[in-house]
């Protein structure tokens, strides 16, 4: 038979040995020419442009700004006072520290008693480094001193922002190659159970892997480039999962084809004509879905967009044309043992079948169970809580988590996180003035001067990150802003967190309106109608939601969070939209063809028998892939992971399956308005 199509130029017998050594050479290059690239690892939590990060701009120039004090509290073994012999021990660990060989060390203070008698802290200046891997060697260094030097009868805990950043650093260290690893098992394992073959699972996961591979360097030189924070581990998690998932999409109707032609690779060039236009617009979709986070004016958020998308048409594109001509030259054998064989019954579809037939025989039962179902798992998001503090961010424990813990015990809970304020220097009093007999405050005072402006330090009595320690941040810039001409700026950690939480609030608002915007675009293309990408979109909104307030609770439950996290509402949002809307196109591109020749009841019937399957692998796959970001120690991801994986599967299982059929069902013919079908029966 003669072929000419695209299709039929990468599957054919010279056609696919010549793409695929073309797209590795090409592969090849691209991981010579970026494979030293290396993403920033900064990681601002609040916006540019918000105060904390103004002031801290200009905390930045005052002289020994890269200097940052570490922590270092002692309290006795037995749980007394510290008497007056370990007091003069400190003081001999402090000068100890003064001496050491290290020129990232600086001279220790005194120890500072607390009120009650039982804690003491000493302050250890150190050369702060551009990350918190750069200061993780200096804070060992300062852990040994402190271990070699320090009194047998204290515990000493090193804490403090370096010491806790180092700590976050060391807790990372080799999680990249642990998720790595558990993601690929997790894929390997489960494309064995789908296609029940001990040869056909390593061909897909080959050609996943190898985009996982490429993307990595590709986004690691966006960042490099565009100064871009973002996290590896959700773009690994994206591309294994959205690669799976084409794969499984493309080899689902290459089985089809296989039991009606002879020809393999002609059976394959099919399967690619009738899949790519379902495979590019998913992607499409989810790819125009996450470059609307440029827009978030969260640094994490913003830069997520772009390395995400980067990283979904990678997989892309390793799926379509590296993945079709390794499946082209390894041929029908490829399915073995169960190699199906040209004229072979295709079967009824199985259990997909008796569902579909069930849910259209009592569609507007099955819609409204489905419906309750969903707004029963929605009823969590009341009480949620968004924001997190600094320590509950990280599962590990640490020796600063458990340090900044002792602090907050035996001296004013705001100590380690003071909050710091810039204003023109000669007004520097009057801002002491305004702030100094506020609540809550239990000092403040003017430390240093720098160009005509003063760095003025405020030690708050309440927990950082708490409601009243928010609301103080809030007080204070009030206070501080109407004293004119003081052009008065209130910093430090927890100001950033106030910001980054109204960022973060900012950016939904924003983000969310956009991503319902580009999905219900693609759809109507996919679907040529103005009525099912709205009835579609509805649906699976209300499923993102029922996943997000699932999520919450088990979260509860199963991390022990108390709140999520910052940016995990519209990064869920966005992933179950986004990726929730894959499958969407899957069934109703077939449905749209289905309908055609029989009917929307019975198309749509047709469409879950031959897509059930393929659909159910593609969301167990996905949902375990980001069920793996648990292995890391990040709160956060965790939190994501498993918000996400709910929602897939309940994508999968309860909305493609039940709800979606059984809606197109009551609609009927008018859910492709204005389009009219042209259909045997009329």
């Amino acid at each position: 038979m003669e072929r000419h199509g695209f299709a039929d130029r990468i599957t054919s017998k010279r056609g696919s040995w010549f793409t695929l050594i073309i797209g590795l050479v090409v592969m090849g290059v691209l991981f010579g020419v970026f494979g030293s690239a290396k993403a920033p690892e900064a990681s601002e939590q609040a916006p540019a442009a918000s105060e904390s990060q103004r002031a801290q701009a200009l905390l930045d120039e005052f002289p020994g700004a890269d200097e940052q004090s570490v922590l270092i509290v002692a309290t006795a073994r037995d749980g007394e006072k510290i008497t007056d012999g370990q007091k003069t021990e400190l003081k001999d660990l402090a000068e100890a520290l003064s001496r050491t060989a290290s020129a990232s060390l600086g001279e220790a203070s005194e120890p500072i008693l607390s009120e009650d008698g039982r804690a003491a802290v000493v302050l250890a200046p150190i050369q702060a480094g551009e990350s918190n891997t750069a200061n993780a060697e200096v804070i060992g260094e300062l852990r040994e001193a402190v271990a070699e030097h320090g009194p047998a009868d204290l515990k000493l805990e090193v804490t403090g922002g370096p010491a806790f950043g180092a700590d976050v650093a060391a807790a990372f260290d080799g999680a990249d190659f642990t998720l790595l690893a558990v993601t690929i098992a997790i894929v390997a394992v489960l494309l064995i159970v789908t296609y029940r073959s001990p040869i056909l699972w390593l061909v897909p996961l080959l050609a996943v892997g190898l985009a996982d591979g490429l993307a990595g360097r590709l986004t690691a030189a966006a960042g490099q480039a565009w100064n871009l924070q973002f996290d590896a581990g959700i773009i690994s998690v994206l591309v294994f999962g959205a690669g799976t998932n084409y794969a499984l999409l493309l080899i689902s109707r290459y089985r089809e084809e296989l039991l009606r032609q002879a020809d393999h690779r002609a059976a394959l060039a099919a399967a690619w004509r009738h899949t790519v236009g379902a495979i590019v617009a998913s992607n499409l979709t989810v790819v125009l879905s996450l470059l609307t986070l440029v827009l978030a004016v969260i640094p994490g958020t913003h830069g997520l967009g772009v390395t995400s998308a980067i990283g979904l048409l990678t997989a892309l594109a390793a799926v379509l044309l590296v993945l079709t001509p390794m499946l082209a030259i390894v041929g029908r054998g490829a399915f073995w043992p169960s190699i199906p064989r040209c004229g072979a019954a295709a079967g009824r579809g199985g259990v997909w079948h008796r569902v579909a037939t069930s849910v259209a025989r009592r569609p507007l039962v099955s819609a409204g169970a489905g419906i309750a179902a969903l707004a029963v798992m929605a009823s969590g998001l009341f009480g949620v809580k968004v924001g997190l503090d600094q320590l509950d961010r990280f599962r590990v424990q640490s020796e600063s988590a458990a340090g900044l813990e002792t602090l907050s015990q035996h001296f004013p809970p705001g100590e380690a996180q003071p909050i710091l304020i810039v204003a023109n220097e000669d007004k520097a009093d009057d801002v002491v003035a305004a702030v100094e007999d506020r609540e809550g405050v239990v000092r403040a005072g003017e430390v240093d001067t720098h160009d005509g402006l003063s760095k003025i330090m405020v030690t708050s009595d309440y927990s950082p990150s708490t409601d009243k320690s928010l609301a103080q941040i809030d007080e204070l810039r009030d206070a501080v802003g109407a004293i004119n001409g003081a052009d008065a700026l209130v910093g430090g950690q927890v100001a950033a967190d106030v910001d980054a939480r109204a960022g973060n609030a900012q950016d939904f608002a924003l983000i969310v309106p956009l991503i319902l915007g580009v999905t219900l675009i693609v759809l109507i293309f996919v679907a040529r109608s103005a009525v099912a990408p709205v009835v579609l979109l509805a649906i699976n909104a209300a499923s993102s939601l029922a996943a997000i307030g699932a999520g919450w609770v088990l979260s509860r439950l199963m991390l022990g969070s108390e709140a999520l996290d910052l940016q995990v509402p519209l990064l869920a949002f966005l992933f179950l939209v986004a990726l929730g809307i894959d499958y969407t196109i899957f069934l109703v591109h077939r449905a749209r063809r289905e309908a055609g020749l029989r009917g929307t009841a019975e198309g749509m019937i047709e469409a879950v028998t031959h897509t059930g399957g393929v659909i159910a692998s593609a969301g167990i796959v996905l949902a375990a892939v980001f069920a793996a970001l648990g292995v890391l120690p990040l709160v956060t991801l965790g939190q994501l992971g498993l918000i996400v994986g709910i929602g897939v599967l309940i994508d999968t299982l309860l909305v493609r399956t039940v709800i979606v059929p059984a809606v197109f069902t009551l609609i009927g013919d008018r859910v492709w308005w204005p389009s009219r079908l042209q259909t045997p029966h009329g």
